[in-house]
Order: structure tokens, then sequence, then C-alpha cells
């Protein structure tokens, strides 16, 4: 499903909704919950149904046809657990299964040991062996300046397509600096995707104007419908 335009998004909550990877990633989660989430993804118009890798199968088949794109991370929660020819093997994995998007954590221990050329080439064999758009889930707050630098300008030269600032609210609550931050790096044909703790209207209008084109919650139906309140959370 392609995403709308930024201007469009601040009218009416309901038109968020192209933007909105809606998220259903937790312990537990029964195959009943999994159809539903699908389900409600196809309803509302999200532009995906995040899913586990262990019900991207399912998940598939529920949205065929829908237009709703079928995404799912790995390396995740936990981010940089996953050995490199794991992470490329799951990803290949996922891809077979009917995923059409895949989140990526990235080696942040790596980075930060001077290992570029092996941070870099974790994210390119998930892309080599994916064929499908990879995000990059590139936890800012645990970077210094110099490193997030060198965390984008790798990534892209990975051939990641599109730049997280995190890959929860555990890690950062999304804000508008942090994607402008990523917006302004991001070299034509590489997109942007906020994450974290989004969960109101007016957060997901600012993260779009700062140049997001995708939002990750667990919270969408709540604020497409605009019944977000204080007791409203997401990651």
């Amino acid at each position: 499903m392609s995403t709308a335009t930024q201007t469009d998004a601040a009218a009416t909550p309901a038109a968020l909704a192209p933007y909105i990877q809606h998220t259903l990633i937790e312990t537990g989660v029964t195959r009943d919950r999994i159809v539903a989430h699908a389900e409600e993804a196809v309803r509302y118009g999200f532009n995906a149904a995040m899913v586990p890798g262990s019900w991207v199968p399912e998940v598939a088949e529920v949205l065929r046809g829908t237009g709703v794109e079928v995404a799912s991370a790995l390396d995740f929660p936990t981010v940089g657990v996953t050995t490199s020819a794991g992470k490329a093997a799951e990803a290949e994995s996922l891809v077979q299964a009917g995923a059409t998007q895949i989140d990526i954590g990235v080696q942040i221990g790596w980075l930060k040991s001077g290992r570029y050329d092996a941070f870099r080439d974790d994210i390119a064999g998930v892309v080599r062996a994916s064929g499908v758009p990879i995000k990059v889930m590139l936890e800012l707050p645990l970077l210094t300046p110099a490193e997030r630098e060198a965390a984008v300008e790798l990534s892209i030269e990975a051939g990641a397509a599109i730049l997280k600032n995190a890959s929860s609210g555990a890690i950062e609550v999304a804000n508008p600096e942090s994607i402008a931050y990523l917006v302004a790096r991001a070299p034509e044909g590489v997109k942007v995707k906020a994450s974290g703790s989004i969960k109101s209207f007016d957060q997901a209008v600012s993260l779009l104007r700062a140049g997001a084109v995708l939002l990750g919650t667990s919270a969408g139906v709540a604020i497409v419908t605009d019944t977000t309140d204080g007791q409203t959370t997401s990651y």
C-alpha cells in the first residue's frame, strides 16, 4: 500500500492510517488474536501489519490481495544478538513465508568496537538474502554523535531502504528531532520510519511533518479512531 503525503496526514485521525504499520509483537500471541490484528489492518487501511515471524504465514494469507504489507522484525526485541548468517537465513525464510518488509536490529556493539565493515556487512547480508525493503533500527539514543553518523552512513551503504530512530519506546519515544536528523542524512530513495511509544494524533502528525513516511505503533486503532487517552500505551 502506498503512503500518502505528509500534508494529508494533518487533516483527521483517520487520515493517518496509510502511514501506520499496525504492530503486534508480544509473547504468547494466539492465532485468533493475530488474525484479528491482520483483519484490523485491512479494516482501517493501515500500511502494514507488523507481526512476529512465527505468524507471518497466517497474516500473509489474510492480507493476500488487500494491498496491505506483511511486515515482520528480526534480531528483536533485543537487538544485535543474532549472528549475521542467522539473520540472513531468517530474513530469507520470512520472505518465503510471505513477508514483504522486514525491520532488523543492528550490531550496536560492533559499531562501538570500531568494526564498521562488519556492521555494514551484517545489514547487507539481510538485504541480499531477502530481496525486500529492509528497515534498520538504529537505536539512536544509545549512540554518540560520531556513532550516529557512522551508523546512518553504513546502513545506507549496506542497502537499507528505510532508517528507523529506534526499535521501540524502551529505547526512545519517537520525536521530531530524531526523525529530522535521519531525514537530513537520507539520500534520495531512502526513507525514514518513526518508532517508539507513538500513541497520539498530535505526536503522529509531528513525526510526519518532520519527514517520516511510516509510523510503527501498537496504538494504531486508538489513534485513527481518535480514542486515545491518558491510559493509551504503545511500544
